[in-house]
């Protein structure tokens, strides 16, 4: 078999040779592109042409490959929800050199084969999981949004060699094995993509590739934080409830979110550093199964706020502090009650503390539930 090679320098003015490429891989041929991490080979999700792939890579058939695709828009597609941490990773690094292996519900696998086909779910998901690439490549997203099917692509190489990073070592290693080769030069960063497992049960870095594990964790942790006045009473009562009704929404451990990609804390505009919380704000919230008695108050500051996701003020001066603070927040805050603020109890007896502690915990518990809307 002869392969055609193409030479590609720019993705608008060649890409009657990229539309020709879509074409054979539509038709069930192999095609090698470039990605920004190495080049790929690209083949449509089709038993007879994965047969091939599989042959070439010398892979069991009985492995999966992962789906790649042009913009990252296209993902509800084949994942229907996402989780917090996942939505944060996926606005992070895609398009970009990581692959995210999503897992997928009962429920949304039957959704899927509704939409996809049967078969084409039997080829993509193992297991009730999908990896997936968003690559940067313009090239490679270009051919993958002409492609009329999905399509996976494994590493431009044969098994036991290492991947090609440019167009000439793809044809070195492929020629006559594949039908073209998109040869647009060498690749951003000659290195393999980072690969991300992200469960129900845990978030686990599978490869470290351009990314590293701890840059990884900081694209996907989510930040919360509840802000109040002098971080003794509301805010800790808020953080508190917040970890407990978010550990039970994942069925994990208070001491396990950060392990799950969620990070809470609690802050106060003018906090002194080091108060433990209130004596009232610690029993209320131990009759509620909930243990704040070893809080120690933080004073809000800029950084706080520019690594947060979701800012939480009790009021509407909070929240006028915050954007003080940080003008940039001021799309990421919120009151955590809606409907208006939430008094400061300090000072006051049991009862008043009870009656603001209530009003927290119903408002928290609305607040994590939109998370996963």
């Amino acid at each position: 078999m002869k392969t055609v090679v193409l030479k590609i320098t720019d993705a608008a003015k060649d890409i009657e040779q990229i539309k020709e490429s879509a074409k054979c891989i539509d038709a069930g041929g192999l095609v090698v592109f470039p990605t920004e991490t190495v080049y790929g080979i690209a083949c449509r999700v089709e038993k007879d042409s994965l047969a091939r792939l599989d042959e070439l890579k010398q892979r069991d058939a009985d492995k999966r490959y992962s789906l790649h695709i042009g913009s990252k828009d296209k993902l509800q597609d084949f994942v229907p929800r996402l989780s917090p941490p996942t939505k944060k990773l996926v606005k992070n690094a895609w398009p970009g050199p990581v692959t995210i292996v999503f897992e997928i519900s009962d429920e949304d696998i039957g959704q899927l084969e509704k939409k996809l086909g049967l078969e084409t779910v039997k080829l993509l998901y193992k297991d009730k999981t999908i990896g997936i690439r968003c690559p940067e490549n313009a090239v490679g997203c270009e051919l993958l949004d002409l492609c009329s099917f999905p399509v996976v692509a494994p590493s431009a190489n044969l098994a036991g060699k290492e991947p090609a990073s440019d167009g000439l070592q793809a044809v070195k290693q492929l020629d006559g094995l594949v039908d073209m080769v998109l040869d647009a030069g060498p690749c951003k960063y000659e290195k393999s993509s980072s690969v991300v497992k992200i469960s129900s049960g845990r978030i686990e870095v599978l490869r470290q590739g351009v990314y590293s594990a701890e840059q990884i964790r900081k694209m996907l942790t989510v930040n919360i934080i509840f802000v109040c006045t002098g971080n003794t009473c509301r805010s800790p009562m808020a953080e508190g409830f917040a970890k407990k009704q978010l550990a039970q929404k994942l069925g994990c451990n208070i001491d396990q979110l950060e392990q799950m990609g969620y990070k809470i804390a609690s802050s106060g505009v003018m906090a002194m550093n080091g108060i433990g919380a209130s004596a009232e704000s610690i029993m209320f919230c131990s009759t509620k199964g909930v243990d704040i008695a070893g809080h120690k108050s933080r004073r809000l500051d800029a950084e706080m706020l520019q690594e947060a996701d979701y800012i939480f003020a009790m009021s509407l001066g909070h929240k006028n502090d915050i954007i003080r603070i940080c003008p940039e927040a001021a799309e990421r805050c919120v009151l955590l009650e809606a409907q208006g603020g939430i008094s400061d109890p300090i000072g006051a007896g049991y009862e008043v503390y009870k009656t603001c502690g209530m009003t927290i915990e119903k408002a928290v518990k609305k607040r994590i539930s939109e998370l996963f809307k």
